[in-house]
């Protein structure tokens, strides 16, 4: 039984004002979408580009329970989605941290979260996908399907065409997750028990079903190991956590070895304070905390609160007045072999500094192939052919081509730093990129890069993605991925 929610007509209303917006953009013009705000971080630049009306494709259209999949609009942020599915006892099998990312965003932009390390990116759970491309046919893609653009797809940045719809698997949930915070005093020895978790999916004795971690310096890190459970009694606990009030998720991890929450609380336990970023704007003072407004300690608000300053230049402008030295943004989320991962770190401490730093564990979940992808359920198709793949040893996404059977830790770390006398903005991030290719790397494109474009296309699969752009955008009506990502600098 599939359990409708906006009515599949309207779905059909909105994907024709979505066709009729682009028809009436004249020939040879180039097209965006029509929308005003991004999780991208960086600078969006004021374009004469018509827009793309995507007012009506926010939604989830249906929740399959028995095939445990959903319908879903490609400007469906993961907080409508996650309340849907969760009334059917379901989830995604990968939901990115912050409520606001869209579905379409997270497949064609790349997301991770603790699931990863077994369920992979979120693009891996995807089915199906109805892609308005640059050339402006609506398409249907799958594994079989133009199976091209499904594969080129995530990493693409809407350069190539824009989700309209997609199918996705979705895995079951039990009402809380039992958590478990374990220092490492050393690096070497975090690493090894990411390695052991992964292989076993348990640890001292206790299933692992989330796997996450913070490094406050290289003599000491945490992962989060987290399991499901039916009640904060079995998690060892009295009562369930709440995060989204005055306590602050983060410091928990320090202050307490067991924790548990409610399901809903657990996925969106970053998000009330933006990981530990919402300390910039001074919501971690208990004075301000107790009057700013619960429905602003989210993580699009403090969002909104940063493109104001990158627009009027306020904290420039008090760092100037304090003849304090300027800034540079330093945003990034980057994978790293695991077996590279504590020397990354002990590099990174040692030259940018940041603390804390989010460290999240990545294995590639495999795409399905063959006969096992055409039934079964959403989960058993998504996950059909992982021998298959394995044994081939192809990179099935050729536009981040991560490597089958590796694990990785996404190291993600959001700040400034001052620009040191004789050096320039831009500097520490373009050291991180060096630092991310010797440690056989890769690098996430959500915010400023700087490669040169020879560089780019090596790393990112450029000849694919040339051979994709023009048969899906012959027309370059899309911004190209290195325009996007990088620009002329």
């Amino acid at each position: 039984m599939t359990a409708s929610l906006p009515d599949r007509s309207a779905h059909a209303e909105a994907v024709s004002a979505l066709k009729a917006s682009y028809a009436a953009i004249p020939s040879g013009r180039p097209v965006r979408l029509a929308k005003r705000t991004s999780n991208l971080f960086r600078p969006r630049t004021a374009e004469a580009a018509a827009g793309l009306d995507v007012s009506g494709l926010a939604g989830v259209i249906s929740v399959d329970p028995v095939a445990r999949t959903a319908d879903v609009q490609g400007m469906c942020t993961y907080e409508r989605l996650v309340e849907a599915t969760l009334r059917h006892g379901l989830m995604p099998m990968v939901v990115p941290q912050l409520k606001t990312i869209t579905l379409g965003g997270a497949v064609t932009g790349l997301g991770i979260e603790s699931s990863s390390f077994r369920n992979g990116l979120p693009h891996e759970s995807v089915l199906e996908m109805d892609i308005l491309t640059g050339a402006g046919e609506l398409l249907t893609v799958s594994r079989s399907e133009h199976p091209d653009l499904f594969a080129g797809f995530p990493n693409s940045y809407g350069s190539l065409g824009y989700a309209v719809r997609l199918r996705i698997a979705l895995d079951p949930v039990q009402p809380f997750v039992a958590l478990r915070h374990v220092r490492f005093d050393d690096l070497d020895g975090l690493a090894g028990a990411i390695a052991d978790i992964t292989a076993g999916r348990s640890w001292d004795g206790e299933p692992v079903d989330f796997l996450d971690g913070v490094m406050f310096a290289a003599n000491e890190a945490y992962l989060s190991l987290g399991r499901w459970c039916s009640s904060p009694a079995d998690a060892g606990v009295d009562t369930a956590s709440d995060y989204t009030g005055q306590r602050i998720f983060y410091r928990s991890i320090r202050e307490l070895s067991r924790d548990c929450l409610h399901v809903g609380d657990y996925i969106w336990r970053w998000d009330t304070d933006w990981f530990w970023c919402s300390g910039a704007f001074g919501v971690q003072n208990p004075l301000v905390r107790r009057v700013w407004p619960a429905r602003y300690r989210r993580s699009d608000f403090y969002h909104r609160l940063i493109g104001l300053d990158h627009r009027f230049r306020v904290a420039q402008k008090i760092d100037r007045a304090r003849k304090l030295p300027s800034r540079e943004r330093v945003v990034q989320d980057v994978e790293i072999p695991l077996e590279r991962t504590a020397d990354f770190l002990r590099w990174f401490e040692r030259n940018v500094g940041m603390s804390p730093v989010w460290l999240c564990p990545l294995r590639l979940r495999q795409p399905a192939t063959g006969p096992a992808a055409a039934s079964g359920t959403g989960a058993e198709q998504a996950d059909g052919g992982r021998a298959e793949s394995e044994s081939m040893g192809a990179k099935p996404w050729p536009l981040y081509p991560l490597s089958p059977g590796q694990s990785y830790v996404n190291v993600g770390f959001w700040g400034t730093v001052p620009i040191a006398e004789g050096r320039q903005d831009g500097d520490v991030n373009r050291l991180i990129e060096t630092a991310v290719a010797d440690h056989a790397g890769h690098k996430s494109l959500y915010s400023d890069a700087y490669y040169d474009e020879d560089t780019f296309n090596a790393v990112y699969g450029g000849a694919v993605y040339a051979e994709l752009k023009e048969e899906y955008d012959p027309g370059h009506r899309l911004t190209g991925l290195y325009e996007k990502a990088v620009g002329r600098r």
